[in-house]
């Protein structure tokens, strides 16, 4: 039996969008009231799904401890009250849209995981805005 197992989390933190390069109209005018150079925040949710055969012996497709604890030391504990910007080094050569997040969370954790799993990330910047990012 193939399914998919989901572990929900959530972080805060500040980022600014902007590109060095550009202008400050440029930079505004394309990224609008986010690229105020004070930042901003948002409460983001996090939903991971590991989706491969459920194993016949314990029932389980992973032990959803194992994935809790994968999140918060790959995602929590490295992103939550962090200026994304400036205290995630991810970030210094890319610029932290909900996008690029979504990436760096899946760049983070599928190296942690058995490689017979595949591995989505869903990624809530507001209530109505989110990304699902599940590889290349």
């Amino acid at each position: 039996m193939r399914l998919t197992a989901y572990r929900k989390a959530h972080f805060n933190a500040a980022h600014r969008l902007f590109r060095p390069d550009w202008s400050s109209e440029q930079n505004e005018s394309i990224f609008g009231k986010c690229s105020n150079p004070h930042f901003h925040g948002h409460n983001y949710e996090l939903e991971v799904g590991v989706t491969g055969e459920v194993d016949p012996e314990t029932g389980y497709l992973i032990d959803l401890k194992i994935l809790k604890d994968i999140i918060k030391e790959q995602v929590e504990d490295a992103f939550d009250h962090k200026n994304l910007n400036e205290e995630v080094p991810e970030f210094k050569t890319l610029i932290p849209t909900a996008e690029h997040i979504a990436y760096v969370i899946y760049q983070k954790i599928k190296p942690k995981l058995d490689p017979k799993y595949d591995l989505s990330i869903k990624l809530y910047e507001t209530p109505r805005n989110f990304v699902v990012y599940s590889g290349d």
